[in-house]
C-alpha cells in the first residue's frame, strides 16, 4: 500500500512539474505569438505560486500522514495543557519548530485535529508555523540588513495574531463550522500504521494540490487585473498604505519564505505598512483559502479568513507603532 502511494506521488510529482514547465514555457511563447503579454504574465505568476509551493504542500502532507499514523493521541494530551486557553499560545509557540510555508501548515492543522488536539490549538498552530519559524526569520534578518528589529517585530507580531485568533476561537467558535471528522486512531501494528501513512499522504496530497492551483490561478489573475498605478495611490498615506499592502499580501500570495525580500523592496511605504504585509501573507492569501475551503469547508475558511485579517493588520500596528 505504502509503495503504490509512494509510486503515485512519484509518478504525479514528475507530471506536474512537466506539465507545469511545458506550460511555463510554452504559454509566455504563445502569449507573445498572440500578442497577449498579459496572458504571458498570467502564466509566468502562475507557475512560480504553483511551483513554490508545492514541495511545501508535500512536506505538510507528509507530516500530516505521519502524524496520523505514528503520533499516539496520548503525546498531544501530554505536551498541550488541558485548557484551551492555555493550550494555545502552548501551540502558537510550537509553530517555531517546523520549517515550512503556510501550504505545509493546513494539512498539518487538519492532522491534529483528528489526533483529538483542540482546534482552537491547532489554529493557533496553524496560523502561527509559517510565520515564525527560523527559516522565515533568518530570511527576514537577510532582507532587512539593517533593521534587526524587523524580525522582532514580524515575529511578536506574526505570534501575536496567531494567539489572539486561538482565544477567539475559544469564546466564538462553533463546532457546527468544521466538518464532522472521525478521530483517527494510531493502529498498533506496523503494517496498519503503514498502511494509513500512505492511504492519508495520497489522499491529502491530490486534494489539497487542487484547491492550491486554484488559489494560483486566482492570485494570477488578480496580479494582472491590479493596476500598478494603483500603488502610487496610496503611499502618501500611512494608514491606507498598511491597509494596501495588507490586501496586496492576500492577493499575492508570496511564500512565507520569500516575502520577506518582496517587502524589502518596498521603499515606499512605511515600516509599519511593510510589517503588516508580511504578517497578514502566510496567515490569508487565495490559496491558502482554497486550501482552508477545501480541507475546512466554506462556511470555516471565509469566517475565520476575515477575522484573521483584521487580528493580523491590527496585531502589525500596535507592534509597528511600538518598535519600528
Amino acid at each position: 500500500m505504502v509503495a503504490r502511494a509512494l509510486v503515485t506521488l512519484v509518478f504525479g510529482g514528475v507530471a506536474l512539474i512537466t506539465i507545469v514547465t511545458v506550460a511555463s514555457v510554452l504559454g509566455p511563447m504563445l502569449a507573445l505569438d498572440l500578442y497577449t503579454p498579459a496572458v504571458a504574465a498570467w502564466w509566468t505568476v502562475f507557475t512560480a505560486i504553483a511551483v513554490q509551493g508545492m514541495p511545501f504542500l508535500l512536506l505538510g502532507t507528509v507530516v500530516s500522514a505521519a502524524i496520523g499514523a505514528f503520533v499516539p493521541e496520548r503525546v498531544f494530551t501530554r505536551i498541550l495543557p488541558r485548557n484551551q486557553a492555555l493550550a494555545v499560545p502552548v501551540a502558537g509557540a510550537a509553530g517555531a519548530v517546523l520549517p515550512g510555508c503556510e501550504c505545509a501548515s493546513v494539512p498539518v492543522a487538519d492532522s491534529l485535529m483528528r489526533r483529538g488536539v483542540a482546534p482552537a490549538a491547532a489554529l493557533a498552530f496553524l496560523l502561527s508555523a509559517p510565520a515564525i519559524n527560523p527559516v522565515v526569520l533568518v530570511a527576514t534578518s537577510i532582507a532587512f540588513p539593517n533593521q534587526p528589529v524587523m524580525v522582532l517585530a514580524r515575529l511578536l507580531a506574526s505570534l501575536g495574531a496567531a494567539v489572539v485568533m486561538g482565544w477567539l476561537w475559544v469564546r466564538f467558535g462553533r463546532e457546527e463550522w468544521l466538518p464532522r471528522r472521525t478521530k483517527s486512531r494510531t493502529p498498533s501494528d506496523g503494517g496498519g500504521r503503514l498502511h494509513v501513512f500512505g492511504t492519508g499522504l495520497r489522499h491529502d496530497f491530490l486534494h489539497a494540490g487542487g484547491f492550491l492551483v486554484v488559489g494560483a490561478a486566482a492570485a494570477a489573475t488578480f496580479n494582472i487585473v491590479l493596476p500598478r498605478s494603483v500603488l502610487d495611490v496610496f503611499t502618501d498615506s500611512a494608514w491606507l498604505a498598511v491597509l494596501l499592502l495588507a490586501v496586496l499580501a492576500v492577493v499575492l500570495c508570496v511564500c512565507s519564505e520569500a516575502d520577506a525580500f518582496v517587502a524589502a523592496s518596498l521603499t515606499g511605504f512605511s515600516p509599519t505598512a511593510r510589517l503588516a504585509f508580511m504578517v497578514v501573507g502566510p496567515m490569508v492569501d487565495l490559496k491558502l483559502i482554497a486550501l482552508q475551503t477545501g480541507t475546512f469547508g466554506r462556511a470555516f475558511a471565509w469566517r475565520f479568513s476575515a477575522a484573521t485579517w483584521v487580528v493580523a493588520v491590527a496585531a502589525s500596528v500596535l507592534v509597528g507603532w511600538w518598535l519600528l
